[in-house]
């Protein structure tokens, strides 16, 4: 498969088989990562490839967040077990963290480049017939997330990405056209 390809290809799904990827694809993906541009070679992305348990408590940190609406303690409960659950079945998570610079001009550079190296996965994702789910949000900073899938201090999670074999393919979503959005400057 061609890069052009790929990129058509590559969609956020929601629905995956049971199967868990391979650690040999895993490695796969997380080296084409990788190899992102990163302009002074800081390296800042770290990867994170949780097991069931990790999946949970992360899940659980996440149900305990949205726990907060419900309109009693036996609904709460059952949202914080829902989504605990949820997260364990997913067939594998991969959390995208960057170690934080203490130059803010240097810290804004590694960032795009870990989001390039989270393109880069999705891609590569793509190329092997696995699909993605990129997610992003408040609970990224969240104490009990950031414990359960053991990211320290020093690094910000910038992506949460659900990993696996599609079970469903969604339809491609309506994009603005290139040149609606190119600017041609003289």
């Amino acid at each position: 498969m061609n890069i052009t390809d790929a990129i058509a290809a590559r969609r956020s799904v929601r629905k995956f088989t049971d199967r868990t990827p391979t650690r040999e694809e895993l490695e796969q993906i997380i080296q084409a990562a990788t190899l992102a541009p990163i302009h002074r070679l800081t390296n800042p992305w770290r990867f994170y490839v949780l097991g069931p348990e990790a999946r949970a408590g992360y899940g659980l940190a996440l149900g305990n967040r949205k726990a907060k609406k419900a309109t009693d303690e036996a609904h709460a409960e059952s949202i914080r077990k829902a989504t605990s659950d949820e997260h364990r079945a997913q067939p594998c998570m991969v959390i995208v963290a960057m170690t934080l610079n203490e130059n803010p001009e240097i810290r804004e550079e590694d960032y795009a480049s870990t989001m390039m190296a989270t393109q880069n996965l999705c891609l590569a994702a793509v190329e092997l017939g696995l699909g993605t789910h990129i997610r992003s949000g408040a609970i990224m900073d969240d104490p009990a997330a950031r414990s359960a899938v053991g990211v320290p201090e020093g690094e910000r999670i910038v992506a949460v990405l659900t990993v696996g074999t599609p079970a469903e393919v969604p339809e491609p979503k309506a994009r603005r056209a290139a040149a609606e959005v190119t600017h041609w400057v003289a």
